[in-house]
């Protein structure tokens, strides 16, 4: 099996990369940091205008996004999309990792591909969407968001934004441009009263009227349930590489300080000490990518178990490194590599964490030997 890139898939990720260098330069980044920073806890108003930074998120860049047809790569041409598949979003969300893009990304991505008038919209990024799990994890971007995708245990729906936030409380974020929502904890579902059939009251004003049953072709499993597990492997697949993108970020960060910073009458990077730390960034982010890309193509569960555990681990300890590198500097709120390592432990406890990643590498360890016995 041939894993490298075909010339298209190399032409979209420089295109990616392009449009984040002009879009969403350090500048940019560093102006939603620090205005996320100011506010006290990384928590804003909707952000509605062209330039409203809810949460860091900027429409007027979402919608540029949706038109240069990130949310759209997997959506059929026939549709309106691009028509490409898994691994060429993998390369784009890598380029967003990269840049450290803020945002609701996957879950605007998945929720691209479901019919319903809630969803309408997000494909060509004029409808943001974030995602709200059964399994209580925190949901980010709450107040930037239009509507919320829940992946229920036995349904997939897209509910408004403001009914979800009823019944959530923001909490503090790590990461001052992903801001965080919780929902009380004896209500993974912010209604659950309200079950989409379908038949809402004549007055217009039943659970019909606002929350779509999701519906997208299920190749994963009979049922609701199955399309729930299939958008949740692919959401752990597109935040690992996001993780990817951002430890391949701190390689190329550590590296241009070693060469630039200078002690002792020579650059720091003439010491074995600082040349085996990017090494060991070098490999971990190469790994990573090497089993990134794999899951892409494959899709099976084990592979993005594994390609979520490699790429958390590699964004996680490639930031740490960095800093490293960077000495008491990188320790400074001025310096970006801080940055990375907090949206790394965020996205570490997103869609699937270690323990479920190693859960998941288990149970199939333990399947192949019950066939082979």
């Amino acid at each position: 099996m041939d894993f490298q890139l075909t010339d298209d898939q190399r032409a979209l990720r420089t295109g990616m990369r392009e449009l984040l260098e002009r879009r969403f330069p350090r500048t940019r980044l560093r102006a939603v940091v620090d205005g996320d920073a100011a506010r006290g806890d990384g928590d804003t108003a909707r952000g509605d205008g062209d330039t409203g930074r809810g949460g860091g998120l900027d429409r007027a860049l979402w919608r540029e996004l949706g038109a240069a047809g990130l949310f759209a790569l997997r959506v059929p041409e026939s549709a309106g999309g691009v028509g490409l598949g898994l691994p060429e979003v993998v390369l784009a969300f890598e380029e967003a990792g990269r840049a450290l893009l803020p945002g609701p990304l996957v879950a605007t991505e998945l929720a691209a591909g479901l019919s319903g008038s809630l969803a309408a919209g997000a494909a060509q990024g004029e409808t943001v969407v974030t995602a709200l799990d059964e399994s209580g994890a925190p949901v980010e971007h709450l107040a930037s968001a239009d509507v919320v995708l829940a992946l229920l245990p036995t349904a997939v729906e897209v509910i408004p934004a403001e009914e979800v936030a009823r019944s959530a409380e923001p909490m503090r974020s790590v990461d001052p441009a992903t801001p965080l929502h919780r929902l009380a904890p004896s209500r993974t579902r912010p209604d659950q009263t309200d079950q989409t059939d379908g038949t809402g009251p004549a007055d217009g004003t039943g659970p019909a009227d606002r929350t779509d049953q999701a519906d997208r072709t299920d190749q994963a499993g009979p049922g609701r349930s199955g399309l729930a597990a299939r958008l949740r492997r692919e959401a752990a697949l597109l935040t690992a590489a996001q993780q990817l993108g951002s430890a391949s970020r701190t390689v190329e960060l550590a590296v241009d300080h070693a060469k630039h910073r200078t002690q002792f009458g020579r650059p720091i990077g003439a010491f074995q000490a600082v040349q085996h730390l990017c090494a060991q960034m070098l490999v971990r982010a190469e790994s990573a990518r090497s089993v990134v890309y794999a899951a892409a193509v494959t899709e099976d569960p084990g592979d993005i178990a594994a390609a979520k555990l490699l790429a958390d681990e590699a964004a996680v300890h490639n930031a740490r490194d960095c800093l490293q590198v960077h000495g008491g500097m990188g320790f400074t709120w001025e310096a970006d590599v801080h940055l990375h390592l907090k949206r790394a432990w965020v996205r570490a406890g997103q869609w699937q964490s270690g323990a479920a990643a190693e859960e998941e590498l288990a149970a199939g360890l333990v399947s192949t030997v019950e066939t082979c016995l």
